[in-house]
């Protein structure tokens, strides 16, 4: 573990990813040097892109484990509901508790703490993703793909740190980790709405424009001589709730607090939203073709109450916002509640469907999909996570799986069904509670004392594990 100032941030992280980033710069050379030198001609070429599927990524933000109609929610999400039943339901999919952690994750297939991304970047934060790290959109591009994100992107707050500076060809969205739905400003009045690393200014609610500009990208924006990837970023069910009356009506009977009920309606509006791409998929008759991962950001948080100005106080307080249960505790917390959410993923021409209940990780995203394109993945890039592909196209077991985690106040692993949660800053000093998740999924009988054996051995390797990680003193403030 290395423990830093933020004056010398920017040089540690320099420094710590020489080696991966010269590695990952030596492997997409290569890559590109064969495509271009392998004597193909330009149909052949054509011919071999195509087989390569469509990949789409959609995130939802805030949304819990009981914030999905499939999961017994009294929240109505018939989009959402009709592809996990139809496709393959992932049943334990970790990310961060928190949302700037499993972005960075996603796009690098590392642990967010390699990076010092321990909580959300927020307020007038420096901190991002370094962009030379290798990241996912880079890969894919290595590869034939064109890339594009519209939504939340929250691994920079400005735009010489914004996606398109980590491979993404085309970008949309905004910047931050939370905006006004309709004036799309920062909760203090930060200008954050852009388009291809420029601001722009535009009307209507942010869920539709979001959606819009990826149903534009699909059918018009993009290069389709190639396949693509699309990453669409929901800015809801996080607050601040802002629906209009025809979303939150259906809800007047069946929840009676107010928050949940505009909570449940802005799920709705994000659940048809994700029904106009899908259609726009089959319309261009891509659906057969794509592969598609839907997944939650984090779990769900218990309510909000504004602080410090945010909004103007034009918005909140709200005192129930999402829903995890049965699972423990809510977004920030590293126990299940807060990290083990709702996610689907369709590929008609190859998956079957079903519910695969093996443990899988968000950092397992890029070295499955980098397993699926052809993309080399090395050793000496140090990836945390795993391809997971037989798992999803035979449900072969993936055999005992080791997930870390880190916030401020936490440290987490999971190995196998044991589950160990270090209650403190660093692996060396604090309280530790230990669950066997198989016979206790909810986390209600901390058994440390039962089993000292095991959280020494757990211990030992969250110690190892975060050697790798950096720590850097930025406050807070998504």
């Amino acid at each position: 573990m290395t423990k830093i100032d933020i004056s010398n941030y920017s040089i540690l992280i320099r420094r710590v990813w020489d080696k991966t980033v010269i590695t990952g710069v030596i492997i997409i050379s290569a890559i590109t040097m064969f495509l271009a030198n392998s004597g193909c001609s330009d149909r052949s070429e054509s011919d071999s892109q195509a087989e390569k599927p469509n990949i789409i990524v959609i995130v939802s933000d805030d949304q819990g484990w009981r914030d999905i109609g499939y999961n017994d929610s009294e929240i109505k999400t018939p989009t959402l509901d009709k592809l996990a039943k139809e496709n393959v339901q992932l049943n334990c999919f970790y990310v961060s508790p928190t949302c700037s952690p499993t972005r960075a994750s996603l796009l690098t297939g590392k642990y967010p703490s390699r990076f010092g991304i321990l909580g959300p970047i927020g307020g007038k934060s420096t901190q991002a993703l370094p962009t030379g790290a290798l990241n996912l959109p880079t890969l894919l591009k290595s590869v034939g793909y064109t890339t594009a994100l519209t939504g939340k992107w929250h691994l920079g707050l400005s735009l010489e740190t914004g996606p398109n500076k980590y491979g993404f060809d085309y970008t949309y969205g905004f910047l931050h980790g939370q905006i006004d739905q309709y004036k799309h400003v920062y909760k203090y009045g930060d200008r954050t709405w852009h388009r291809n690393g420029k601001f722009v200014d535009e009307k209507g609610h942010a869920t539709d424009l979001i959606t819009n500009e990826a149903v534009k990208y699909i059918t018009d924006i993009r290069d389709k001589s190639k396949p693509f990837y699309l990453q669409i970023t929901y800015s809801v069910p996080h607050y601040p709730l802002q629906e209009e009356e025809k979303w939150i009506l259906p809800y007047e009977e069946t929840i009676e607090n107010e928050s949940r009920r505009i909570f449940a309606a802005s799920v709705t509006h994000m659940d048809e939203a994700i029904s106009h791409i899908l259609k726009t998929l089959q319309k261009e008759n891509l659906e057969n073709n794509t592969l598609l991962l839907f997944m939650s950001d984090n779990g769900g948080q218990e309510s909000w109450t504004p602080t410090n100005g945010e909004y103007n106080k034009e918005h909140g307080p709200n005192d129930v916002l999402g829903n995890n249960r049965p699972l423990r505790d809510w977004k920030t917390a590293l126990y299940e509640g807060g990290i083990r959410v709702p996610a689907i993923v369709s590929w008609p021409e190859k998956l079957d469907k079903g519910k695969l209940d093996d443990v899988i990780s968000v950092a397992d995203v890029l070295p499955t999909i980098a397993h699926i394109v052809g993309a080399d993945i090395t050793p000496e890039m140090e990836l945390d996570g795993k391809n997971v592909w037989s798992a999803l196209y035979d449900s072969s077991s993936l055999g005992e799986r080791e997930i870390y985690g880190r916030t401020k106040k936490q440290i987490a692993l999971r190995k196998g069904d044991w589950k160990l949660i270090h209650l403190g800053k660093t692996p060396g000093k604090g309280k530790d509670e230990l669950y066997n998740l198989k016979n206790d999924p909810y986390e209600k009988n901390n058994v440390a004392e039962d089993y000292p054996d095991i959280v020494k051995s757990m211990l030992e390797r969250i110690k190892i594990l975060a050697e790798s990680d950096i720590i850097v003193d930025y406050p807070d403030a998504g």
